[in-house]
């Protein structure tokens, strides 16, 4: 069983070595996970794993190579065995469930400090758990605060993840994963797209063979070997690119994964930095956004010149307080607001644009999404092959 879950998690792309799998067994013989299949699984992924990119094939190849296996059958012939439900089963039971019509009916509180007014006032005033009410903080309602309900403008409190994607502010710690860099691509279209911003230059030390120079100076050395080395060549354009991560981009993932490979092999001179929704006075060097991987943005304005080309890619859909309003910020409260700190951006990279991965024909619907483009003064483009084209000729100008 466990030497075919080691050779299923090669095939897979997870390089475990023998020695580790040998080291697994040791772990085993130890007994270090006894017999409990959760802690197995964090042993044998701490064994196996020297890659937390690698964290997700890992548990693919887990849960398709366990899957069924049960715990030891009950004994004695009147035995009966007995599951408990998850709890999150029964969480799911309490959920409200509203129709459209239910859903037009449920008025938001009327702004963003009419919202953080009251939540002040519910913190204060509450005493108890709640569910399914309107006002207080609780679950399975249509109160502005809580979980697992619903209401058109909220703070989401206690709840994993997005349902409505109506939240104007969470109360929870967030957990994004970075953009895979070795994403395989169908086809090598945005590759090529990429390649109009190409402006090489050979850089650095004389390591490169120079062919035709060794050549000339050879037989003008009269046949005695004379090599010639040059700076590689590298394209020399320096990109900035900033990615929204998590909420409404969670269904862009595999397009923006794609992008990200292609512009990894296409530019030497390449920072990425993560954002949510938008960009504030810090952006973050991990997608999982933790204190210690935030950078100011003052910082990268400082550090980058205007010779760096700036790529935004987001959907630019949120909750408008998100953009115009000082504290909107969905996780943290912001000084300023979005805008103020996108326009400090494109003041900092003359050359810049912004990559949409929602179609075009969408981006009416969202109010943030029109502002955005407005501010970006037609440098919004698709991210599509065409949207791509007419973006690299925007930047190349």
């Amino acid at each position: 069983m466990f030497l075919g879950f080691f050779l299923a998690l090669r095939q897979a792309g997870v390089k475990a070595s023998l020695r580790e799998f040998l080291t697994l067994q040791q772990a085993m013989q130890a007994g270090l996970a006894g017999f409990d299949a959760e802690h197995f699984y964090f042993l044998a992924r701490a064994t196996l794993v020297k890659d937390e990119r690698l964290l997700d094939k890992f548990d693919q190849v887990f849960a398709a190579h366990f899957k069924g296996v049960l715990g030891p059958a009950p004994s004695g012939p009147e035995a009966v065995e007995v599951h408990e439900l998850p709890a999150e089963w029964l969480r799911a039971l309490a959920e409200k469930l509203l129709t459209e019509a239910e859903k037009a009916e449920i008025e938001a509180l009327g702004g963003f400090e009419a919202l953080m007014e009251t939540l002040r006032q519910r913190l204060a005033e509450q005493q108890g758990r709640h569910q399914g009410g309107s006002k207080w903080i609780g679950t399975a309602g249509t109160s502005p605060f809580g979980a697992q309900g619903y209401n058109p403008e909220g703070v989401r409190i206690g709840q994993e993840q997005s349902r409505h994607r109506r939240a104007v502010k969470l109360w929870d710690q967030r957990a994004f994963k970075n953009l895979a860099g070795d994403a395989e691509l169908g086809t090598r279209n945005l590759q090529i797209a990429l390649r109009r911003l190409r402006r090489f230059a050979r850089e650095g030390a004389a390591q490169t063979l120079d062919l035709p120079g060794t050549i000339g100076a050879t037989a003008r050395n009269a046949g005695y070997l004379d090599l010639h080395l040059v700076p590689e060549r590298h394209n020399a354009v320096k990109l900035l690119l900033l990615l929204d991560i998590g909420g409404s981009m969670d269904d862009h993932i595999t397009l923006c994964a794609q992008l990200f490979t292609a512009v990894r092999s296409e530019f030497k001179h390449l920072k990425h930095l993560y954002f949510h929704n938008c960009p504030y006075e810090r952006l973050f060097t991990d997608a999982r956004m933790r204190p210690q991987d935030a950078i100011a943005t003052h910082d990268v304005l400082h550090t980058y010149d205007h010779n760096w080309k700036l790529v935004i890619v987001g959907d630019a859909a949120m909750s408008p307080y998100e953009l115009i309003s000082p504290g909107g910020a969905v996780s943290y409260w912001n000084e300023e607001s979005g805008q103020t700190w996108l326009g400090r951006l494109l003041a900092g990279f003359p050359k810049s644009v912004w990559l949409n991965p929602v179609p075009e024909r969408h981006w009416v619907y969202a109010q943030t999404t029109r502002l955005i483009s407005e501010q970006m003064e037609g440098r919004m483009f698709p991210l599509t092959l065409e949207g791509l084209d007419g973006a690299t000729r925007t930047l190349a100008r």
